[in-house]
């Protein structure tokens, strides 16, 4: 992911409410134990959902976890309380953006959360909280700022995304920012790069609510919703088992 231009001076972004963070139910967690590589925001969360699993903090099959690319046609997505921002509260324009939804259900409550490394909020954060405050709802609704969401389920994402990051380089072949260490992910398919299929999406491609939270748990690449939708999908999951 980039920075579209806020951090840069760009005059185009839509103007930010004061904030009131709340408290977290649960302390925080410390973020700086999982890998992270600034700007690869889709190969942190692929490798955060598989230490969540590994670790215990996600059930064994990854079938609470939630890979969520937010972007929309535009590529400009507003977020709040993000790290790389340098205004105090935390705003940035990306082109797209990527956090894990775990879906937690514990006799018919709702303990939905963030994972996100790259914001300032509590790690993880509950999820009411980071809607509120790191998405916060837009001034105009009628905006090319509107978010669009695509949901993939933890076990899914997990088999099929793939990046040669190639999208990190520019015309002359050159780093717009350095890579992970690592050797890039392969799909278990064998697809070297597939990230803009996840990144690309459109207000056409968001469905009804009981489609969407029917077909999640299939689709290879999710499903898309948008900022109205995206409360009323993660409530409306079941309580999922290995």
């Amino acid at each position: 992911m980039a920075d579209d231009g806020a951090a840069a001076g760009a005059d185009n972004s839509p103007p930010s409410p004061p904030l009131h963070p709340a408290a977290p139910s649960d302390p925080p967690l410390d973020a700086a134990a999982f890998t992270h590589t600034p700007y690869y925001c889709e190969e942190n969360v692929y490798l955060l959902c598989k230490e969540l699993i590994r670790s215990g903090f996600a059930d064994p099959a990854g079938t609470d976890l939630y890979a969520v690319f937010i972007s929309n046609a535009e590529k400009k997505v507003p977020l709040w309380y993000q790290k790389a921002s340098a205004s105090d509260d935390g705003f940035v324009v990306w082109d797209y953006h990527v956090i894990c939804i775990q879906s937690r259900r514990n006799k018919g409550e709702v303990l939905d959360l963030v994972w996100d490394l790259d914001s300032t909020l509590p790690f993880p954060c509950p999820f009411l909280q980071y809607v509120s405050e790191a998405i916060q709802a837009l001034s105009f609704a009628d905006s090319i700022y509107r978010r669009l969401f695509r949901v993939i389920h933890g076990p899914v994402f997990l088999r099929s995304f793939a990046s040669d990051r190639s999208h990190m380089k520019d015309p002359t072949g050159n780093w717009i920012a350095l890579p992970p260490k690592y050797e890039p992910i392969v799909a278990e398919d064998g697809n070297t790069n597939n990230l803009n299929e996840y990144i690309a999406m459109s207000m056409n491609d968001v469905g009804d609510l009981e489609s969407m939270v029917n077909d999640v748990h299939s689709n290879k690449h999710g499903v898309v919703t948008n900022e109205t939708l995206l409360p009323k999908f993660f409530s409306r999951l079941p309580e999922r088992h290995p």
